[in-house]
């Protein structure tokens, strides 16, 4: 198994891709820090790892919390003994014109969407620092980070942001051998699909919707030695989408 005695700390790990990803590392050998604001939904899924046969541990986490964001990552390390891969997912998104978006939800979606991320990144790669060990810090993006879409200027600005703090890091933290690296995913069979997105299929080439394990497979890649090149990338996943 490929993560055999690695540890990943998982953002927004309650469901869709989160939960999908946990899964699948704990199925390729990794611990799984299963961190969600929604403390019950995280610890079903840490649950349901362990019914599967991995090792997982769940953490309430508010990723704009940079006090608890460094005791979570310092609780994951002891309870494991190791603690090698962030992956930066949790994140909002709103739907609603601009002309009505109030600057309390804008600051809600930048604050998690981009502040979040940061402080995950940044705490991780501290730790990496301090234990003298290769990190790998993957960034959930999306495809509006290239794009746009109807009403979702805060979403779309953050996404545009986390592009951007992919790039940075990547070349900031590349000499502490600590890789970033995002992804971009289009429209994907989770919770944020509904019945009214089924016209975007029209959009795909392949001409269906993305499944979480294969978003998953993605982020194993970025975070395997047969990546061990490739830095401050941002892969799109969305069948053909964007092009």
């Amino acid at each position: 198994m490929r993560f055999t005695n690695k540890t990943v700390f998982i953002t927004g790990a309650a469901g869709g891709i989160g939960r999908q990803t946990g899964l699948s590392f704990a199925k390729e050998g990794a611990n799984v820090a299963v961190s969600d604001l929604d403390f019950d939904m995280a610890s079903r899924v840490a649950k349901e790892i362990k019914s599967a046969g991995g090792n997982a541990e769940p953490f309430k986490l508010d990723v704009t919390n940079q006090n608890e964001t460094i005791e979570n990552m310092k609780n994951a390390y002891e309870h494991f003994g190791s603690l090698d891969i962030a992956f930066c997912n949790a994140g909002i998104r709103e739907i609603v014109s601009p002309l009505e978006l109030s600057i309390e939800e804008w600051r809600k979606v930048i604050d998690i969407n981009v502040t979040g991320v940061f402080i995950t990144a940044q705490t991780f790669a501290k730790h990496c620092i301090e234990k003298k060990i290769k990190g790998n810090i993957v960034i959930t993006s999306s495809t509006l980070s290239v794009t746009s879409a109807p009403n979702r200027c805060a979403y779309t600005a953050s996404k545009h942001a986390t592009a951007g703090i992919t790039k940075q890091l990547a070349v900031d933290l590349a000499k502490y051998d600590i890789r970033v690296n995002a992804i971009a995913p289009g429209e994907i069979e989770t919770s944020m699909i509904t019945k009214n997105s089924q016209h975007l299929i029209k959009q795909i080439p392949m001409g269906r919707f993305g499944k979480p394990e294969e978003v998953a497979s993605v982020i194993f890649s970025m975070c395997s030695e047969s990546f061990s090149y490739v830095n401050g990338t941002e892969i799109q996943i969305n069948g053909g989408q964007t092009v």
